[in-house]
C-alpha cells in the first residue's frame, strides 16, 4: 500500500480514539465530579500512552506520536482531576 494512504488510516484512527477522551475530560472538568471515574484504569492508561509515545518517538512514527501525545494529555488531565477531587 502507498504510505501516504496507511499514514492517513492510522491519523484517522489516532483522531477517533484521541478525541474519544474529549466528552469524558470536558464532564469532568465541568463538574469536577470523579466519582465515576476509575483511578486504576487512568493510571494504566497514562502508563500505557507514555509507552506507546515513547515506542513512537524511538521509531519516528508521526500517527503514534500525535495521538499517544493528545490522549496522554487528556487522560493526564483527568487523573489529575481524580486525585484532587476523587
Amino acid at each position: 500500500m502507498e504510505s501516504a494512504f496507511v499514514s492517513a488510516i492510522g491519523l484517522a484512527a489516532a483522531c477517533c480514539t484521541t478525541l474519544a477522551f474529549v466528552p469524558q475530560v470536558v464532564k469532568t472538568w465541568r463538574t469536577r465530579s470523579t466519582a465515576d471515574v476509575s483511578l486504576g484504569m487512568f493510571v494504566l492508561m497514562v502508563v500505557g500512552m507514555s509507552a506507546w509515545l515513547a515506542y513512537g518517538l524511538l521509531i519516528g512514527d508521526l500517527p503514534l506520536i500525535l495521538a499517544n501525545a493528545v490522549t496522554l494529555t487528556l487522560a493526564s488531565v483527568i487523573l489529575v482531576l481524580k486525585l484532587r477531587h476523587g
